[in-house]
């Protein structure tokens, strides 16, 4: 009775280890977030071919952005949509860590400059065309399906704000 209890438990526990994979941390806590914009639009202005700024704005305390990334990553067609058309950036936005004066108007610059899109709540995806002008904000919620992303919706975003796709438009 005790070995079969035992294993039991053994078993319940290597299941709910895998259930709760623990996602990666992909936001710089460290990295000024205004920075990292700067340098990222420097890159997209002297590729080769003509990429945006894709900004993942949110945080290593959010679930559903770390949730976002890793299925970023392990998506092989959302994966080379990124690569193909932007420059992807996580870039970190922590309400909580908001203690002086100096880190709070770094917060209103970032923000401020992003279009706030805090409104939408958390990841928000902000595109930037090479001038850093704001050309779309995109509510994460829109593109999420059951406990997780739909890959034709996240598709159908990055492919409706590619350089190709507002040229077309034009």
């Amino acid at each position: 009775m005790k070995k079969t209890i035992l294993s039991l438990v053994f078993v319940f526990g290597v299941l709910s280890a895998g259930a709760q994979t623990k996602l990666k941390p992909v936001y710089d806590e460290a990295r000024d977030p205004i920075a990292q914009i700067d340098s990222a639009l420097s890159v997209v202005r002297q590729s080769e071919t003509e990429k945006f700024v894709l900004c993942q704005v949110g945080g290593n305390w959010c679930p559903w952005c770390l949730l976002f990334a890793d299925f970023a990553a392990k998506d092989a067609d959302i994966a080379k949509a990124i690569d193909d058309n932007f420059v992807y950036l996580h870039v970190n936005y922590n309400p909580r860590k908001q203690r002086d004066a100096a880190q709070k108007a770094a917060v209103a610059d970032l923000l401020s400059r992003l279009g706030r899109p805090e409104r939408f709540g958390f990841p928000v995806f902000v595109v930037l065309n090479q001038r850093g002008e704001v050309l779309h904000i995109q509510d994460s919620g829109f593109l999420e399906e059951d406990k997780g992303y739909s890959k034709e919706k996240v598709l159908r975003f990055l492919k409706a704000w590619t350089p190709a796709a507002l040229r077309v438009a034009e």
